[in-house]
């Protein structure tokens, strides 16, 4: 078994990735949520609602 050996570059590549890919998961969710919320805002309320 090989040992690897760790270079200071390598660190703030890896934290540059996990910062830039939480940024576009929390796009992505805040995006299919939006998408959603818009897609079913033009169904109709349910008959309890509507009484009151």
């Amino acid at each position: 078994m090989s040992h690897a050996t760790h270079h200071p570059e390598d660190r703030s590549a890896a934290f540059t990735g996990l910062i830039v890919g939480a940024v576009a998961l929390a796009i992505m969710c805040f995006t299919i949520v939006k998408l959603t919320n818009a897609k079913f805002a033009s169904h109709a309320k349910p008959a309890a609602e509507a009484s009151k």
